[in-house]
């Protein structure tokens, strides 16, 4: 055996032992590549996947929301020729709905103003979309925990992770945009919609009161974020998805009604929440593949047979 022989004996294993073990988010990265995090990816929802091995721990939730806060925000450099296009398309949309900005903004004051139940309503609903949203997860999360409903506890674990994640990427929009709102106008003067950009001195309004940018709606952005994590979780269910995002769009009216923001600030943050939403859930199922690689759905076929003269439909369920 020559010397160099032995040395590669000798420095093989050693190698092969010195490895580092390829982390968590390294993985799910990795897994974004090849199935786009906003795209077609197939997500198994059958009660039986979250289980043990799927489970959403104390390490794992942040583990998770790292991964998901970075996929949002590195996005934009990651984006398809696909992605363009639909980004393309949905500008077109908000480009011309701008142009109806002022109008709605008036129509939605007045009618607020002439009608003090649609004003009593509207206030109810925005607070809604605040903080009791917060004690609406709380509330189907115990409940999930108390009555053990593992796929409750994690649909609700993953709500937080989408409300969280919206809102940090919804901040960061709203400091880059310092857009006007509605409200930093003085009674008596007509608002106008402005981009001012960052380190605009939007923070008081004409009448000294404090304000923020309004692009996008940050109420928005958070309840069609958490609304699209019940709604995927639970497409089986058709009555869920429908009072989800009900839940959601009646929250963003809301925030016009009550002259918080422009129709536009609206339609992107629901757009930037549905986005968001399913960004963590389709990461939350990348990561149930990696904990439970060998794990199959059952699956539901349908046949048609030709007997006696006639076809016979029907369908097959398999349990797996």
């Amino acid at each position: 055996m020559t010397r160099w022989s032995l040395f590669l004996l000798l420095t093989i294993p050693v190698a092969g032992f010195s490895q580092k073990t390829d982390t968590l988010i390294n993985k799910l990265d990795s897994l974004s590549r090849k199935t786009d995090s906003a795209g077609g990816q197939i997500n198994n929802i059958s009660p039986k996947a979250y289980n043990d091995e799927t489970r959403i721990t104390f390490n794992s939730y942040f583990t998770l929301l790292g991964s998901d806060l970075k996929q949002s925000f590195t996005k934009p450099f990651h984006m398809k020729k696909r992605d363009w296009g639909n980004l393309g398309k949905f500008a077109l949309v908000a480009g011309a709905l701008s142009f109806a900005d002022e109008p709605i903004q008036q129509g939605a004051v007045k009618l607020r103003t002439n009608h003090s139940g649609i004003a009593t309503t509207s206030k109810y609903i925005t607070n809604f979309g605040g903080i009791y949203e917060a004690y609406t997860l709380a509330a189907i999360g115990a409940y999930g925990f108390i009555f053990k409903k593992v796929k409750m506890q994690t649909t609700t674990l993953l709500a937080t992770q989408a409300y969280i994640a919206a809102a940090a990427v919804e901040s960061v929009t709203k400091f880059l945009s310092g857009r006007t709102r509605p409200s930093y106008y003085p009674p008596g003067t007509e608002a106008e919609p402005r981009f001012l950009g960052p380190f605009s001195k939007t923070a008081t309004s004409a009448s000294g009161k404090k304000v923020y940018s309004s692009f996008p709606s940050g109420h928005t952005t958070v309840a069609f974020a958490a609304a699209t994590v019940f709604a995927l979780e639970y497409k089986d269910k058709p009555l869920i998805p429908i009072v989800a995002y009900s839940a959601a769009t009646m929250i963003g009216l809301s925030r016009i009604t009550e002259n918080k923001h422009w129709s536009t600030d609206v339609l992107v943050g629901a757009a930037l929440g549905f986005l968001t939403g399913k960004e963590v859930v389709n990461n939350y199922h990348r990561y149930s593949k990696l904990k439970a690689p060998g794990q199959k759905k059952n699956t539901v076929s349908f046949n048609l047979n030709y007997a006696a003269g006639h076809f016979e439909p029907g369908l097959v369920y398999k349990f797996r």
